[in-house]
């Protein structure tokens, strides 16, 4: 159901039992600015939202480096080696 703002703040109890129905739209003079849904609906969005996001390189990067802390690992890199380039 379509409220107007003023609508729903005299009817915010009926609004949000009708959440139960279907999500609520709320608007200010013919634009959408806010959506009433269920709690239920809500934490469903939420693991959604949270398993779709994407680990970063630098969240990556942490982890390995606390893995290699608990396991007192040190990485050993090799010495650099200037290689011939073709471009200069």
């Amino acid at each position: 159901m379509n409220w107007k703002i003023a609508e729903a703040k005299q009817k915010f109890s009926e609004l949000i039992h009708s959440t139960a129905k279907e999500p609520q739209l709320i608007y200010n003079r013919d634009r959408l600015v806010a959506v009433v849904i269920e709690a239920d609906d809500y934490q469903q969005f939420l693991a959604w939202r949270e398993s779709q996001r994407q680990t970063t390189m630098a969240e990556a990067l942490q982890e390995l480096q606390k893995l290699c802390e608990e396991d007192s690992y040190t990485l050993i890199a090799p010495q650099r080696q200037d290689r011939s380039n073709a471009f200069a």
